[in-house]
């Protein structure tokens, strides 16, 4: 991504001039006061490439690649004898036990919006956040704990959660470390079937969840899952009109109830299962995956290690789905160095969002953060609204972007700050996320390096990749951050190893030049013990080495840089060959490939204006003529890109309908949900097919 034809070659000229000046008045005294035998720490983008972090341990092209730091040993915990989740608890609750842990901004009222065309939205004004320390929310954990054995719950036995990311979330995930209940944990979005599914195969006879998930999804399934008997709910909306045989409670009550903690209750041990995983149900039903206390510590250990000069000062903003494994690794890292986390939802999140008033201030900027993760499609958003405000902006000031954005790309490359841009031009920018952010970090989904680039430019800070699963605890990789390559996702993590193995049939080989490349294996103590109640797909997935140590088989394709740095470049489980022979992505077995494209509404309307078809948006989308131009512009890039001609889409369908998991056509971690949308779009994948 880079503006320079955006730019006039004189006006650059002068702006480079006064960038000059000013650094040379600002900067030249301290460099005239600096030891001259001191190195300067700054490295070129050629450097951070060059400079190794991670090597294969035995030196071959195959692996296994670790840590220049875990070159000996794998590292299993932060602390020593702090081995379980229920002692980094403890652990965090005695050294910060009057500092704020978790916040939650106070409602103060919804308003309707009326919009042009006679839709009335529904807006909320929220006011400060309110804070519990970690005392308190200790407390709140063991007496939650202590009532949920008074009302039956047994040690060992499973307990679920089905709730939106919020702090009742983690109170409840505590009091469950604490009292050795494995949590099974359920995405906010699954439908009917998945969430039944779920429930019932572990069998669990108590839940919490929120009432509006309550009368939206779970009690429509109720009558499916005969084993469950109490409900809690945790914000003490209870309802009525429930099958027999459930009792409901709200959460407040239950803590109100002063049940004593249970002093015989025996405490989890590493091996033992502290959270089983609910996939998002990407390819089909939901996998539970079996998650050991050990399991999130060792995950917890080398996340930590990437993120630079983590403490008790920071602050974390909460609004991923917990019930994903990189929010719920990240939550865990803050409790452990006794950060604050403030939650929030993707609707509240900025200033901008669907359901904050105009006028009213967003999640950031209340909280200001300094911590945050991201999935890409986040990241897309802020890319998209920065672009559309350039785009409005006068002459002088779209000038003065471009001109900035130019030079801090280049001094970036070169391992320089540009502290007279970040102040003039990109402090608004970064005033979206309330200012403060110093590390945020995208998982989740692959990020393209045109939106990385332009993040780590506007947005002041590093922007980094990472790359993990569920099935590994979300350990894998992150990047460093202060390495603003693009296009990777980091070196292994210190708590885990990866191998590469050939895949011959797609040509993927570890002897690849220049760089290996195969399926990527992750071993290490952060991989999980399986599918719950699927030995089968456990044994086709996991592994043991004859060193005791388990790998899973993650279906990804990777090569390594000579750096130690991962490149994910394939998916393996995608891969499908066309009647010609080839392999493409995604999956069809057809001699030729479609896509269903969701236009930019800005972008489709300009290019339905040059190409002299008039109508509204969703108009466009229904004409064939805009089909056919569109269809041309993706060829164009396609061609440019040099892609080959059985890669390229030869028809396609425009779509008004976003892929959201409001939507149900991608899960909350944004994957698509391949059965989901070839169900949704049937009729016309037939049609594009038929038509030949």
């Amino acid at each position: 991504l880079n503006f320079r034809h955006e730019v006039n070659p004189l006006v650059e000229v002068v702006f480079r001039l006064m960038v000059w000046l000013y650094s040379a008045l600002c900067f030249l005294p301290s460099l005239l006061r600096r030891d001259l035998g001191q190195k300067s720490s700054s490295m070129s983008l050629e450097e951070q490439m060059s400079q190794l972090k991670a090597r294969s341990v035995g030196g071959t092209p195959d692996g296994p690649y670790r840590d220049l730091k875990s070159q000996q040993k794998l590292a299993c915990f932060l602390k020593a004898g702090v081995d379980t989740l229920d002692k980094v608890f403890e652990t965090a609750a005695q050294h910060y036990h009057g500092q704020d842990f978790i916040g939650t901004r106070e409602f103060l009222r919804e308003e309707d919006e009326h919009q042009a065309n006679g839709k009335v939205f529904k807006k909320v004004v929220l006011g400060e956040y309110r804070w519990m320390s970690y005392d308190e929310a200790y407390r709140s954990a063991l007496s939650l704990g202590a009532s949920l054995i008074a009302l039956g719950q047994k040690p060992c036995h499973n307990i679920a959660i089905f709730c939106e990311t919020r702090a009742e979330w983690m109170i409840t995930a505590q009091a469950c470390f604490l009292y050795n209940f494995p949590l099974v944990t359920l995405y906010s979005t699954l439908g009917g079937p998945a969430i039944a599914h779920g429930l019932n195969e572990t069998e669990v006879t108590h839940i919490i969840t929120s009432s509006e998930l309550l009368e939206a999804r779970l009690k429509l399934v109720l009558l499916d899952v005969p084993r469950l008997k109490h409900i809690i709910i945790v914000d003490s909306k209870v309802g009525s009109h429930y099958p027999r045989g459930i009792r409901v409670h709200s959460m407040t009550t239950l803590q109100e109830m002063q049940a004593r903690p249970e002093n015989g209750v025996k405490r989890p041990q590493p091996s033992d299962i502290a959270v089983i995983m609910y996939t998002s149900g990407s390819t089909g039903v939901p996998k539970g995956v079996m998650i050991t206390h050990s399991n999130l510590i060792a995950t917890m250990t080398g996340m930590a290690e990437r993120i630079p000069g983590l403490c008790e000062n920071d602050t974390y903003i909460g609004y991923l789905p917990l019930a994903h494994v990189l929010e719920l690794s990240a939550e865990i890292v803050c409790v452990s160095f006794g950060c604050r986390i403030g939650y929030s939802s993707p609707q509240t999140l900025a200033d901008q969002s669907t359901k904050i008033k105009k006028g009213s201030k967003g999640d950031t900027s209340v909280l200001q953060p300094t911590l945050m993760a991201a999935v890409p499609e986040i990241m897309d958003r802020i890319y998209k609204n920065v672009m559309a405000k350039v785009e409005a902006m006068g002459l002088l000031q779209r000038m003065l972007f471009f001109l900035a954005y130019n030079y801090k790309l280049e001094q970036l490359e070169k391992g320089f700050s540009t502290p007279l841009c970040d102040k003039l031009v990109f402090h608004n920018i970064r005033a979206l996320l309330g200012g403060c952010v110093r590390v945020l970090l995208s998982g989740g989904a692959p990020l393209s390096a045109a939106t990385q680039r332009f993040m780590n430019v506007c947005l002041c800070c590093p922007v980094g990749q990472g790359y993990g699963l569920t099935e590994t605890c979300g350990a894998g990789t992150i990047c460093q951050s202060w390495d603003y390559s693009t296009g990777r996702v980091g070196a292994p993590l210190i708590c885990c190893e990866i191998r590469l193995k050939n895949w011959e049939e797609g040509g993927y080989r570890c002897t690849d030049k220049p760089h290996p490349r195969g399926e990527i294996l992750i071993g290490g103590p952060s991989i999980t013990m399986g599918y719950y109640k699927n030995q089968q797909k456990t044994q086709e997935d996991f592994f043991t080495d004859k060193n005791g140590q388990r790998w899973f088989c993650t279906g990804d394709i990777g090569e390594f840089h000579p750096d130690g740095c991962l490149a994910i470049i394939d998916r393996k489980k995608d891969l499908v060959k066309l009647q010609a022979g080839e392999y493409v992505n995604p999956g069809t077995f057809h001699s030729y490939i479609i896509a269903f494209v969701v236009p930019n509404q800005k972008h489709l309307m300009s290019l339905a204006k040059e190409c002299g078809v008039c109508g509204s948006w969703e108009q466009l989308c229904y004409s064939s003529h805009m089909e056919e131009e569109v269809l041309k512009v993706i060829t164009e890039t396609a061609l440019k890109a040099q892609l080959e001609r059985f890669e390229i889409p030869r028809k396609i369908c425009l779509s008004t309908e976003p892929w959201t998991p409001e939507t149900s056509l991608v899960t909350d971690a944004f994957k698509l949900k391949r059965k989901e949308l070839k169900r949704h779009y049937q009729n016309e994948i037939e049609l594009m097919y038929n038509d030949k």
